[in-house]
């Protein structure tokens, strides 16, 4: 029989690989290409993502690096918006198309009926290529071709079928800009083999494991993966619910009473997003407050305590002064509360270092 991982064990397993036990050492490119990207679709607030997990990170250096095109942002995983490596983007982007075009069908099918998706790729693709254009810039610009076909469906249908950038300054920490794209071939300026199927298997457990396959499916958005996780050399496990979990063989396991710091977690993060069962990063209690969240594109920015959710929080900066929220979902302990404080006051430090600063708490109360 499989042994059995603890749900305290899977956490601690899944908070070393995501550097929220110590933060790491490691460079920026290093660390994204490590978490497998970050989900990004907002422009900034991935940027505390990063700062949660590296030793003295400068947002200056992430926002050179989208620059420099070092860095991308770029519809992959669950054809959402990830902040990835260039050689990432361009790796990763042929495996996960089918993802994209699956859910462009569902969405806007109807829409583009009787539009040649081979015209409007090559379209698009020299459109976007001749300079950086939003959506609704390419929409009209499509219109003209295809009167009949609804223009936001034709920029959506480009999006499938052309892998495109969003170009900076947006994104860039301090700055702002239009949604604009190209694509990322023209953007980069070079080539790299497409990533394999059980290459990304990998790259997730490295990051994510030990899973299932459905969290593996979770996370990329592919489906089919019980074949090609079966073909990889990896150990098994079993978890409290029964479910079979796989693992890189030589994958950190920490024991599971190892501390776990405070950690304040950004609204998207794929800590939160790349499981089917989440159990292993939110409480039970949690849990129930998430679900007021379905199914819209809202997500609480959460705190971690001992490993797991326990607050969300919010902050705002008004005449020189930015206070940081804590909103409590369990009564934290005097210490919890002082641990939770300390990292609050720091992060304030790192969203607004010229501001004076506050730690407020709300919600449940505190214990002895």
């Amino acid at each position: 029989m499989d042994p059995l991982i603890s749900r305290r064990a899977l956490n601690r397993a899944t908070l070393d690989r995501q550097f929220l036990l110590a933060r790491t050492d490691r460079g920026v490119l290093d660390v994204v290409e490590h978490l497998g990207g970050l989900q990004a679709q907002t422009p900034h607030t991935w940027y505390t993502g990063l700062w949660t997990r590296i030793a003295d990170f400068d947002p200056a250096v992430a926002g050179e690096l989208l620059m420099s095109r070092a860095l991308v942002r770029i519809a992959l995983q669950r054809s959402t918006i990830h902040l990835v490596t260039a050689r990432d983007c361009l790796a990763m982007r042929p495996l996960l198309q089918p993802v994209t075009a699956r859910m462009t069908r569902t969405t806007f099918g109807k829409r583009l009926a009787g539009v040649d998706m081979d015209e409007l790729a090559e379209a698009g693709r020299e459109l976007l290529e001749s300079r950086p254009m939003t959506f609704a810039e390419l929409g009209r610009e499509l219109a003209a071709r295809w009167p009949s076909a609804d223009p936001h469906a034709l920029g959506q249908g480009v999006r499938s079928l052309v892998p495109l950038v969003q170009v900076p300054p947006r994104g860039v920490w301090g700055r702002s800009g239009t949604v604009a794209h190209t694509s990322a071939e023209s953007w980069l300026g070079f080539e790299t083999p497409a990533m394999t199927a059980g290459e990304l298997v990998r790259r997730y457990l490295a990051a994510f494991g030990p899973a299932s396959v459905k969290d593996v499916q979770t996370w990329s958005g592919l489906t089919r993966l019980s074949e090609v996780v079966e073909t990889l050399d990896l150990v098994r496990f079993r978890d409290e619910s029964g479910r079979v979990l796989y693992d890189l063989p030589d994958a950190p396991r920490p024991p599971e009473d190892v501390p776990a710091p405070a950690r304040f977690m950004y609204d998207f993060d794929n800590l939160f997003l790349s499981h089917t069962d989440r159990s292993r990063v939110i409480s039970d209690l949690g849990a129930g407050v998430l679900t007021r969240f379905a199914g819209t594109n809202v997500q609480p920015r959460a705190v971690l305590v001992d490993g797991f959710t326990a607050a969300d929080w919010t902050y705002r900066s008004a005449n020189g002064l930015a206070t940081l929220n804590v909103h409590q979902w369990q009564p934290l302990t005097a210490a919890e509360r002082e641990e939770v404080e300390r990292e609050a006051m720091a992060l304030l430090g790192f969203l607004t270092p010229d501001d004076k600063h506050e730690v407020a708490f709300f919600g449940a109360s505190s214990m002895g």
